[in-house]
This record gives C-alpha cells, sequence and structure tokens, in this order.
C-alpha cells in the first residue's frame, strides 16, 4: 500500500489536522500575495495581455504539481487512483466557467483571491467576497429551480489519459512544453502590449524550466504502475488475507449487514446473465463483463460507509476479481462466501422444491430478500471497515 494520500484527520487526530491545514492555507494565501494576486488591476490585466502573471504562476502550479504527482506514483508513493478528479458535467460546466470568466473580468478577482484582498482589508476584494457570500446563498435557495440541467451532461471522472489514449507521462510532457511554448508566448505579449521590458524577468527561469522538462521526461521513461505492478506491491498482505480466507464473508454477515442502516452495501454480482436472471439477491447489480478499472473509479468514489460485496456462482471464482479490484485500491471488498448458490442454499426452505435450471425467477424467489429474524444462527464477523484515503471533494474556490 502507498504511503500518500493521507487521511489526515484519521492519522493525526484532529487537532494536528487543523493545524497542517492552517499552515497550508497560510502558505497558499502567502504565495498567492506575494505573486500579486490581490490586486485587482494585475488580475484583470490579463484579459488585456498586458500582465500576463496570473496565467504563469497558475500554469507554472499545474504542471509542476502535475509532474511531482505522477512521479510520486512512478515511485509507488502516491496512489493516483485515490486523488480526487472532480466529475466531468459537459454544460453546466460550460454555463458556470462563462459566468466565472466574466464575472472575473468585470470584478477584477476569483473567488480564491478575493479572499486574498479581503485578508489585506483591500475594499474592492471585500465587497467581492460579500457579492460572492450572497451568489452561494442564492444558489442555494434556488437550486431547485434549475437542478435538473445542474446535474446534466454527467461524464463521471474523465482525465485526458482517458480521453486520448496517451500515456500519463507521455502527456506530462506535452503539457510540460506547451506550457513552456506558452510562458514564452506571454513573455512576447507583455513586452509588445504590457510594454514590459524581457529582461527584466529573472535569469532563473531557464534552469526552472529545463528542470521541469527533465523531471517530465523522467516520468515518462518511469511510467506508471499497471494492476499487476499495483498487486505485486500489496500481495504480501493482501494475499494472505485471502489465503485465510479473511475476506470471504458469511451469507449469514451479509443478511445482518443489508439491514444495518449505518452502512451502505453494494451486491456486485459478476455471473453471467443466464445465472443472473435465473436467481439473484435483491437490488445485486449485475456486472457481468464490465471493466474492472472503470469499476473500481465508480467504487472508489462512493462514500466511506460502503461495502462492496463480490457475488459469484460459488466465491472462491470470486478471487481474481477481488485481486484486481484490491489493485485498483477499491476499499471494504469482500466475497460472498458459497456465492449464490450458497447464499441460495441458506436461505431457501429446505423443504422447498428447487430453482428448475431453466426458470428465470431472477429476484422474486423468497430467498432473494430473506427475513432475517426467520435465519438465526452465528458466523464469525470478517467485515472491517477501512479509513477512506480517497477525498470525497476538493478544488479551487
Amino acid at each position: 500500500m502507498t504511503d500518500f494520500p493521507l487521511n489526515v484527520i484519521a492519522s493525526l487526530g484532529t487537532g494536528q489536522a487543523f493545524f497542517i491545514y492552517a499552515v497550508i492555507g497560510f502558505a497558499f494565501g502567502w504565495v498567492l500575495e506575494s505573486s500579486g494576486f490581490g490586486n485587482s488591476r494585475k488580475l484583470a490585466a490579463q484579459f488585456y495581455f498586458q500582465e500576463l502573471t496570473v496565467l504563469k504562476v497558475m500554469f507554472t502550479a499545474i504542471v509542476t504539481a502535475m509532474t511531482l504527482v505522477f512521479a510520486a506514483s512512478g515511485a509507488g508513493l502516491l496512489d493516483y487512483n485515490l486523488l480526487w478528479v472532480p466529475p466531468t458535467y459537459i454544460w453546466p460546466g460550460i454555463v458556470g466557467g462563462f459566468v466565472m470568466g466574466v464575472g472575473f473580468i468585470i470584478g477584477g478577482f476569483c473567488p480564491g483571491t478575493s479572499l486574498v484582498a479581503a485578508a489585506t482589508l483591500k475594499v474592492d476584494g471585500i465587497f467581492f467576497v460579500l457579492g460572492a457570500l450572497f451568489g452561494i446563498a442564492l444558489f442555494g435557495e434556488t437550486i431547485g429551480f434549475y437542478e435538473h440541467f445542474f446535474n446534466s451532461s454527467f461524464l463521471g471522472r474523465i482525465t485526458l489519459s482517458d480521453s486520448t489514449g496517451l500515456t500519463e507521462g507521455t502527456l506530462t510532457v506535452v503539457i510540460v512544453l506547451g506550457a513552456i511554448g506558452v510562458f514564452a508566448g506571454a513573455e512576447w505579449l507583455e513586452e509588445r502590449v504590457g510594454k514590459i521590458p524581457r529582461a527584466q524577468a529573472p535569469r532563473w527561469r531557464y534552469g526552472a524550466g529545463a528542470l521541469l522538462i527533465l523531471g517530465a521526461v523522467l516520468v515518462a521513461l518511469n511510467g506508471q504502475p499497471g494492476s499487476a505492478e499495483r498487486w505485486e506491491r500489496i500481495a504480501s498482505v493482501e494475499q494472505l488475507r485471502l489465503d485465510h480466507r479473511e475476506v470471504h464473508v458469511d451469507p449469514l454477515e451479509v443478511l445482518s449487514l443489508l439491514h444495518d442502516d449505518a452502512l451502505r452495501v453494494q451486491l456486485l454480482d459478476l455471473r453471467g446473465e443466464f445465472e443472473f436472471n435465473r436467481f439473484h439477491i435483491r437490488d445485486a447489480r449485475h456486472l457481468a463483463g464490465s471493466p474492472l478499472p472503470e469499476l473500481a473509479a465508480e467504487l472508489i468514489a462512493m462514500p466511506a460507509n460502503t461495502v462492496f460485496v463480490l457475488i459469484g456462482r460459488t466465491g472462491d471464482d470470486m478471487e481474481q476479481p477481488w485481486r484486481a479490484l484490491r489493485a485498483e485500491s477499491v476499499p471494504n471488498l469482500y466475497i460472498l462466501d458459497g456465492g449464490a448458490e450458497g447464499w441460495l442454499r441458506r436461505f431457501t426452505n429446505p423443504s422447498a422444491p428447487p430453482v428448475a435450471p431453466r426458470l428465470a425467477l431472477g429476484d422474486r424467489h423468497p430467498a432473494s430478500d430473506p427475513n432475517p429474524r426467520l435465519f438465526e444462527g452465528s458466523f464469525e464477523p470478517k467485515v472491517e471497515m477501512e479509513i477512506k484515503r480517497a477525498p470525497s471533494g476538493g478544488g479551487c474556490g
């Protein structure tokens, strides 16, 4: 298992976590203020190609963070699957970006930089923050009128690598080179339009650019871990859990989990369509043939109190999918011991006739939704909730 990302509160406690958040927030605010981001005239000047500090600072932050993230992921220090990537909503995103862009030009701030200006008691920054708070309140009170549009054109987690088919390393090199080209173009515009002599720019920027290119090339050469390599990194622990059947959960325990109001239970049935139609547990999702990496991304994004139970024909046939999903960092993942057939035997009245092989009962069989009060017994509890390491949100305000 990788060391990062950390669940800071769970690892260090609330007090220390809040202290770390304050230090990071102070450093972020200090960088923004020292870069001139508390000055609305400086910020607005970028839209007239007179002063492009904002573009250069933000783009530098993006390419530096991107290079370090994929370098850490390639080195096995960071689990990229657990990083928060905001889901894509095409049309709401376009409309929201347009509104924010217009607001940025008129007001001279984005939400984050307005807080920097307000912190230094600039009047325009204070009024911008007050306006932003009013807008947030108004949005919260009126979302019901356009909620359908707000949640429309959902495409989930999409990255450039997913869209282009290029590896993360190749994209890192391409984007870093593109950023350096954009910086050169920005300096040219500043000199022509803003009358800022290029000689004023620090010479160390050439060395920094060369270092960034070298880092991107090393990231591309090192590559990113595939499923097999990810499994090898955790196999010493996870294979033991599998061998000792610590992840094979008794049907009675699964039934109790399904009636635990504090938990969300996702039953993932990976059997073929014929077997699923013949019988399945109520509310089970039929996922046979689903690409496991895409399924893993969906499961990771679910709330921290979610338990995932793989359902196969016998249970043992789910060990390979379990390995693949655990390698992709899916938490709280277990296997229904005995599979669907074991569930059917456990919760079927012994005197009842067996399900005919060609009968498609689906979830209409009594055993698909058994009453837990009618089936008492003991079992060894296996399910232990993991601390969720993946954040459920993020981004720049």
